[in-house]
């Protein structure tokens, strides 16, 4: 079952400058920044509301994330959906014929099981399936 956007995600070039701008814009810092190995990026996310906004930055020029910014430009990557299994919504969709970036689900940002369903197989959105890891 899906359950709500669980956030947005932004790629940038400047981590930093962007942490900045939105600080201002906001009146908060980030609540959260990491890296993520598996992704390539470091990312913060800011809250307004129940909305989070994550940014990515990449730290290998040969990531995803470099790749979308020197082919799209710094803007919208992808939208996050929280779901309630998420094994259970990768093989359903996958019977469906949804592709996916990666055939599996790995751990992403902010305490989350997470795979992406390939934008091909969605109109041109990177969509994000996330499930929070349960300690």
């Amino acid at each position: 079952m899906w359950k709500n956007v669980e956030h947005i995600g932004i790629a940038v070039k400047d981590l930093s400058a962007v942490n900045e701008i939105y600080t201002k814009l906001f009146g908060e810092p980030p609540y959260k920044s990491e890296s993520v190995e598996t992704e390539q990026v470091d990312t913060s996310f800011f809250k307004v509301g129940e909305t989070k906004i994550e940014f990515l930055s990449a730290t290998d020029p040969e990531s995803a994330i470099a790749k979308f910014i020197e082919k799209r430009g710094e803007g919208i990557h992808h939208i996050a959906f929280e779901v309630e299994d998420i094994h259970h919504e990768l093989e359903r969709l996958q019977e469906a014929g949804f592709q996916f970036t990666r055939p599996e689900v790995s751990k992403g940002a902010d305490n989350k099981l997470v795979c992406f369903v390939h934008p091909k197989s969605a109109n041109g959105v990177l969509v994000e399936l996330c499930q929070e890891i349960k300690n």
